[in-house]
Parts: structure tokens; C-alpha cells; sequence
């Protein structure tokens, strides 16, 4: 048997070696742990931003509920006037003479009433969602802005219209059929012309919540979809 004067240097390197290499194993095991922390933590910062974008949206449509609000909408939790002011005792009720109902001019645009407080309590919880009473009204009085704006081009003859509001005078043609004759009614790039409302899933939303309050229906026909005032 030979001898190697190196033999227990080599076994001692084998040894250091070998806890090198198990440092080596479990600094790679925690790089892999800190990079999955890594991806949530940006998978969470992803579902921030997006949350804080839905944010943003509802503190503008507040803004703008405020800066516009209507002088004629209907507040919810706002009492009804039922008599003079300080008048005590049983008010004499004069009973309603029935209004016959009034032609309407032909130029005469139609609008969307806007949705009462008690109408508002009765659309399921799913279809509000987040959506308040106040927004409902303020897409309802962007409805109107684009069926007053469609049917403003409408009522005047064509000849007296410039190039690009002609243009949309022959959309709106396009966009009627035998079925919406006499009918006011607005498409989904009316919506986009007159208004800032997006065309969204939210906007379906508030579709679905006019529906189920009686103000619109939808009618198909010819690749598009028209929303009916009713």
C-alpha cells in the first residue's frame, strides 16, 4: 500500500467542498422562495391598481354628479309637498280631473324620466352593485343629451346640415327600420357621439337596471342594437 502525504488535505477539501455545495443548494432554494414572493407581491400591486383605478372612477362620477346636478332630479329622501307650508288640519283633496293625453308635435324630442327613490329600492341588489342612485340619474341625463343631440340633426332638413353632421343625419337613417318607425330610440355610438358615459360593462349594467325600471327596451335588427324610450 502507498502512501499519499495528500490524502487527508484532499479529504479535507472533499468535505468543505461538500458544504459549499449544500450552501450553495439552500442559497438557490431561497432565490426561488424570494422570487414567488416577488410574483405575488406583484400580482397584489397589479390588483391595487386596478382597485384603485375603480376608485378613481367613483370619485369622478361624484365630481361630476356634483358640478352637474340637476335642478329637476328627484333626491332621494327628499319629502313630498302635500299642502301649504304650516297649514294644520285635514287639507281638503280635490279629486283629479283625468288629463287626456297630449299629441305630441313632431319635433317635439322625447326624454327619459328620471328614476324615483322608491323605483330605485326595487332593482335587486345584483344588478346595483356599487351603482348609486344619484349616478343611475346622471347616466339617465347623458341618455337624454344624446337623444336630444340625434334628434336635434334629425329635425332639420338635410341640405342645411355642414358635411360631418350630414354624415350623421345619414347614420340615423341607416340606423332606423320598419319596426322603430315614430319610435325615439338611440344606438351604442349615439351614446359615444353626444356623451363621455363609457360603453362598458358598466354601462350594461345601467341598461339592465332602465329595463327593469320601465324606461327603455332594446330592439335588435339589421347587426345593431337599439334602446327604445318607452
Amino acid at each position: 500500500m502507498i502512501y499519499s502525504p495528500f490524502s487527508a488535505k484532499d479529504q479535507d477539501k472533499r468535505v468543505i467542498l461538500g458544504k459549499i455545495g449544500q450552501d450553495i443548494l439552500a442559497i438557490d432554494g431561497l432565490l426561488d422562495q424570494f422570487e414567488k414572493c416577488v410574483g405575488r407581491q406583484k400580482d397584489l400591486l397589479k390588483h391595487l391598481k386596478e382597485l384603485e383605478g375603480f376608485f378613481e372612477e367613483d370619485v369622478q362620477d361624484g365630481k361630476n354628479l356634483r358640478d352637474n346636478m340637476p335642478t329637476h332630479m328627484p333626491r332621494k329622501g327628499q319629502p313630498a309637498v302635500h299642502g301649504v307650508a304650516g297649514q294644520s288640519g285635514p287639507v281638503n283633496v280635490q279629486p283629479v280631473q283625468q288629463v287626456q293625453p297630449r299629441k305630441t308635435s313632431k319635433n317635439q324630442i322625447r326624454e327619459m324620466e328620471f328614476i324615483t327613490s322608491p323605483e330605485f329600492d326595487t332593482i335587486p341588489q345584483y344588478m346595483k352593485g356599487r351603482l348609486t342612485y344619484e349616478q343611475l340619474n346622471t347616466a339617465v341625463e347623458s341618455i337624454n343629451t344624446a337623444v336630444t343631440g340625434k334628434y336635434k340633426i334629425l329635425n332639420q332638413p338635410a341640405k342645411t346640415l355642414n358635411n360631418a353632421t350630414r354624415k350623421l343625419h345619414q347614420r340615423f337613417k341607416e340606423d332606423e327600420n320598419k319596426d322603430s318607425k315614430g319610435l325615439f330610440f338611440i344606438v351604442e355610438a349615439d351614446i359615444k357621439e353626444f356623451t363621455q358615459m363609457k360603453v362598458d360593462k358598466r354601462f350594461q349594467s345601467i341598461l339592465s337596471m332602465l329595463r327593469h325600471c320601465q324606461r327603455l327596451r332594446e330592439q335588435r335588427g339589421g347587426g345593431i342594437t337599439r334602446y327604445v324610450l318607452l
